[in-house]
């Protein structure tokens, strides 16, 4: 009998794809290392990693960033580590989902920047109700991603996981370690 296929272990490497809500790609990261995984949770480092965008376009992300996926929340996270401190980017979206190919997931419009200084601001709700329009956002995935907002800015206000500082030092770090290691 054919053993299940493990998933991608501590230091190596994984594509991240996400789609929109009617099955197209809209944007691919290639090579994020894997810095931890857990039953529910991915951790990876993407760090000047190739991003190839729906029409075509590259591009190579500029500063290391701690990336932060769980299979039960609605959104992921993105701690982009600068000189000025630590900037989130999180996107409200599906819990992710992880074969052969890629770590995979849907992208629902919305986001949430903090800024070092602390400031949130919720991006692109305008994107989100024209989306939401074309593709029949049901009720219920609109009241799951309302609720996740609500977890989210909890979150980021209490500093838990991704948003404690020490959290993204202790990521980092591991990242440097296996790094060097490779």
């Amino acid at each position: 009998m054919a053993r299940e296929a493990r998933g991608p272990k501590e230091g190596d490497f994984v594509t991240i794809k996400s789609y929109k809500h009617d099955g197209s790609l809209h944007r691919t990261w290639r090579d994020t290392m894997v810095l931890k995984t857990s039953e529910n949770a991915l951790i990876g480092c993407n760090d000047h990693t190739l991003v190839i965008e729906d029409d075509g376009r590259r591009w190579v992300t500029r500063e290391p960033a701690i990336v932060y996926f769980h299979k039960h929340y609605w959104f992921n996270v993105v701690a982009m580590i600068r000189d000025n401190g630590i900037s989130y980017y999180c996107n409200l979206a599906s819990p992710y989902v992880l074969d052969k190919e890629a770590l995979k997931y849907i992208d629902y419009d919305l986001d949430v920047k903090v800024f070092p200084d602390g400031e949130k601001r919720l991006l692109d709700v305008d994107e989100y109700e024209v989306f939401s329009r074309r593709w029949h956002y049901s009720k219920e995935i609109d009241q799951i991603l309302k609720a996740n907002v609500l977890i989210l800015v909890d979150w980021i206000n209490n500093r838990k996981g991704p948003f404690s500082k020490e959290y993204v030092d202790l990521w980092y770090s591991r990242y440097l370690e296996l790094s060097r290691r490779s």
